[in-house]
């Protein structure tokens, strides 16, 4: 008996979409006819969209399909793309590396957002604007202390580090309150004992739909009769 392994297989090329798609596209590769040729890519298309439905958050998804159905056939299908053919030459060219950020965050806690934040309301010169900024650029630093801290701060902390990284120019009054925000670590709920609450009360008493206890039942003597 010859049995069939995937070792023993052709290679497939982009594994997301399965050998049955690759098989279709090999067989589309085959017909002679071009229109029947583009009717079965696309019935391939709409496939391959439907095995990937996490494609359509993606900028132009349908290029992006029509793109790995030509690399499926291995740059050999010759049908009517809406869009330019991709070739092994372009799929060879590697990125260029992005590069790690080199700036330098003081309170990592906060981010650097907030030093963002912190320039550009320097540089307003509204006063009831300003001071809007500052009020909020201060309630998002506490959130930020507490989500990465787990616990909570005082608003002299923060009046302090808002101080400190503004340079002095932005301050907030000494009185001020920052919204309240307090870390809450998740409580797993307990079981819910409600049925078994219910059956212990409910059984040493008849309702018309339980059972009688044992003990509330009438004592017989050994003639059948009962006792009083």
């Amino acid at each position: 008996m010859n049995f069939d392994y995937n070792t023993t297989r052709n290679q497939l090329i982009l594994a997301e979409y399965g050998r049955n798609v690759q098989n279709m596209v090999k067989y589309i590769c085959e017909l002679p006819d071009l229109q029947e040729r583009n009717r079965y890519a696309q019935a391939v298309i709409d496939l391959m969209g439907f095995l990937n439905p996490h494609l359509r958050d993606v900028a132009d998804f349908k290029h992006k399909l029509w793109d790995h159905l030509h690399i499926i056939s291995g740059y050999k299908i010759d049908v009517d793309c809406p869009y330019p053919k991709p070739t092994p030459e372009q799929a060879a060219v590697k990125p260029k590396h992005i590069g790690y950020p080199q700036q330098k965050i003081r309170f990592k806690h906060y981010g650097k957002t907030v030093e963002t934040l912190i320039e550009r309301a320097k540089n307003t010169e509204e006063p009831e604007r300003r001071a809007a900024m500052v009020q909020g650029i201060a309630n998002f630093m506490k959130m930020a202390y507490v989500t990465w801290n787990k616990d909570n701060v005082a608003d002299e902390t923060i009046l302090k580090n808002l101080a400190e990284l503004s340079g002095g120019e932005l301050q907030l009054q000494e009185n001020i309150n920052l919204n309240k925000i307090e870390f809450k670590p998740m409580v797993s709920r307990p079981a819910n004992n409600n049925n078994n609450r219910g059956r212990n009360n409910n059984s040493n008493t008849n309702n018309g739909k339980g059972r009688v206890n044992n003990n509330n039942r009438p004592q017989r003597s050994n003639n059948g009769k009962p006792r009083h």
